[in-house]
């Protein structure tokens, strides 16, 4: 238990430090990232100077049945010289989607789910004393700074418990091109009830000023026709519900999707609830379309991107600032509020 103690101690020392010299906490997140293509965002981040770097899923690709040749996949990833150059500057944590949990649009009945998760951990960081190591599931949280000051990231896990979602194939009638889309499962969940106590209880016994939850999918888009948590209603309800009851100041962030967004909607606090979707580190559609989401801010980003949210503390209350990033410092969307 000492050891455990020490850990978080320092963590949340070397964090505070970062906000107090400068009184802004600077995010940086993103998501598919196939280690075989050209790792080319990695400098474009460093020179953000970020205080964390957020994994948010398909951190490689490695759809496997079988999980033997995973590490390897992930050696190549993380011993990438530029990489190597961005976890040596600022924090690291995040989670998974199902490109590294090791079967495409998976869900809890891949068999090799507790061989992938052991990798998974090693990659990204987690200390052996960490408890995500002694549960199933990779869902984590970790807090930053002290006081005023502080912000916690409570990373979910999609995948390992979430429920079957159906795939329906048919042909489009414009393009007739054939085409497939996710059908809704009424009744399945998503989190599976251990991670939803847990969830309950990060948001509950946390003083953070904002909280950052990682959802690897989308929560608020539901109009598109791949994963999403609308495809999982019930499980979509109780999570906005649950976000709503915590009376917290929260951002989404999610990937998996190719493309950035900025969504908006009000939960029944009242409080605004944004999702900042960043997906794309290495690749992004081949070819654009148009796809609808009531909940946008701005344009639809079809470019390779990743996400920076920056927290300003000058004030009585913390603003935010989010911008979608991309190759040569562009700012292909940007955001700013206050809680």
């Amino acid at each position: 238990m000492m050891k455990k103690a020490i850990v978080v101690l320092l963590c949340s020392s070397i964090a505070a430090n970062v906000i107090a010299q400068n009184n802004r906490f600077l995010i940086a997140f993103g998501s598919c990232n196939d280690q075989d293509r050209t790792q080319e965002m990695w400098n474009e981040i460093i020179a953000q100077h970020p205080d964390v770097w957020i994994w948010v899923g398909d951190n490689i690709y490695s759809d496997f049945k079988n999980p033997a040749g995973r590490p390897a996949l992930y050696q190549k990833q993380k011993s990438n010289a530029d990489y190597q150059r961005l976890i040596a500057t600022c924090q690291v944590t995040g989670t998974w989607d199902d490109h590294d949990y090791g079967v495409n649009d998976g869900g809890k009945n891949y068999g090799l789910k507790k061989q992938s998760q052991q990798l998974a951990m090693d990659f990204l960081g987690f200390d052996k004393n960490n408890p995500v190591r002694h549960h199933e599931g990779i869902y984590n949280s970790v807090e930053y700074g002290r006081g005023k000051q502080k912000i916690k990231i409570i990373n979910l896990d999609t995948r390992t418990f979430r429920d079957t979602v159906l795939r329906e194939n048919y042909v489009d009638t414009l393009s007739g091109k054939k085409m497939y889309r996710m059908l809704p499962n009424l009744s399945g969940d998503m989190l599976g009830e251990h991670q939803w106590a847990w969830l309950k209880q990060e948001l509950k016994n946390t003083s953070a000023k904002v909280v950052i939850v990682n959802s690897s999918i989308q929560v608020l888009p539901r109009q598109h026709r791949f994963e999403k948590w609308a495809n999982l209603p019930n499980a979509k309800e109780r999570l906005l519900s649950l976000l709503s009851e915590s009376g917290k100041n929260i951002i989404l962030i999610s990937g998996d999707r190719h493309i950035a967004e900025f969504s908006k909607t009000q939960m029944a606090n009242g409080k605004a609830l944004y999702e900042f979707t960043s997906s794309g580190l290495t690749h992004t559609w081949a070819e654009p379309w148009k796809e609808d989401n009531e909940f946008r801010i701005g344009e639809l980003v079809i470019q390779k991107n990743f996400g920076i949210i920056q927290i300003d503390w000058k004030g009585s209350e913390p603003t935010i600032e989010m911008r979608v990033m991309g190759l040569r410092q562009q700012v292909f969307n940007k955001v700013s509020f206050s809680f």
